[in-house]
């Protein structure tokens, strides 16, 4: 199960694609995402790891910091 902040950050990469201009495609493309990924991840009905997930946010222009737990 994932924690809400990583829900909330999963939602802000998902906004911030919609914002982008770009097509999936094109982010895909640039990014070497799979293509069948990023249409069930935006659909809300996938995960991606990590590491894709810092990937697409780097490529997006999004900051990632890592804070630690309590």
């Amino acid at each position: 199960m994932k924690t809400p902040k990583q829900v909330q950050f999963a939602d802000q990469i998902r906004q911030a694609v919609r914002e982008s201009g770009l097509t999936p495609y094109r982010i895909c493309q640039d990014t070497e995402i799979d293509q069948a990924m990023m249409s069930r991840f935006l659909a809300g009905k996938m995960w991606l790891g990590e590491a894709t997930l810092n990937r697409l946010a780097e490529y997006l222009g999004l900051e990632v910091v890592k804070r630690k737990g309590k």
